[in-house]
């Protein structure tokens, strides 16, 4: 289990700022970074960078440091931390037919950062006095005269398991991501629909995904509505694939097998 660690408030219970909500998610990528198998080949880390920030940067208007990371499991998952750190699992990479597809789940996971629903989720619990343990490391933040709140990044309770609105709301705000990106959105519903199949084919490498993202047809069916309405005179000018994806996925395909355990913290 990965360790407990704390964000601190004002005792007023202010919001959460975007320098403690960095603060937070840099603490909880250590964390992280510590116990789960991350892929360490420069070439992967190097595409995944770039091609997470490019889809990144055109829609954030904090100009946030945005931090991209390929873990090593066959387990088919994505998750993001507060201030613009995002993991996604091989597995996903490795069963995406498309750039776009890959875009589509980092373009979601970006979203919950862009529309900080983490931030929005430590605030409630502030309010609510929600907490476990508490490990206090941020030294700009913690002080005696503020309340603190613990947040288990092991059971991922508050940074991985959105609610279904949460996830409405990043899956049409990845519409616009993707887009302004260059990329097709349809990828998104189509990795969507690959899920559920699989689902149905192999359940134990997507149990993480569903228990921490909400999916269903009618949620496929609402994705593909904003799809509709956003721009689809200029579908033909977004990516939909493209060889460097490929080339990359090739790469991580070679990688040796990854460890049996899975590597992304699920509730």
């Amino acid at each position: 289990m990965i360790a407990a660690i704390a964000l601190a408030t004002t005792t007023a219970g202010c919001a959460v700022d975007d320098d403690q909500e960095k603060a937070i998610g840099q603490q909880a990528a250590a964390e992280i970074d510590a116990q789960v198998p991350l892929v360490n080949d420069a070439a992967i880390n190097s595409y995944i960078t770039q091609f997470g920030t490019a889809l990144a940067a055109p829609s954030d208007d904090r100009k946030r440091e945005w931090r991209f990371r390929v873990v090593d499991s066959d387990v088919i998952n994505a998750f993001a931390l507060p201030g613009g750190f995002v993991y996604v699992n091989r597995g996903l990479i490795e069963r995406a037919e498309t750039s776009s597809e890959l875009a589509g789940v980092l373009g979601h996971e970006i979203s919950h950062v862009l529309l900080r629903h983490s931030a929005e989720r430590l605030e409630k619990a502030q309010k609510t006095n929600v907490g476990i343990s508490l490990v206090c490391g941020f030294t700009n933040i913690c002080s005696s005269d503020a309340a603190r709140v613990a947040i288990n990044v092991g059971g991922a309770a508050l940074f991985a398991k959105f609610s279904r609105k949460d996830e409405l709301e990043a899956d049409s705000a990845a519409v616009g991501v993707v887009m302004r990106a260059g990329y097709d959105p349809d990828g998104i519903a189509t990795m969507f629909e690959k899920l559920l199949r699989t689902r149905e084919q192999r359940p134990d490498i997507v149990a993480g995904w569903f228990a921490s993202h909400p999916l269903e047809e009618a949620r496929i069916g609402a994705v593909e509505n904003v799809i509709r309405s956003a721009a689809p005179t200029e579908s033909t000018r977004l990516t939909k694939d493209d060889p460097a994806f490929h080339e990359f996925q090739n790469h991580v395909r070679a990688l040796p097998p990854s460890p049996a355990s899975p590597g992304m913290p699920v509730p």
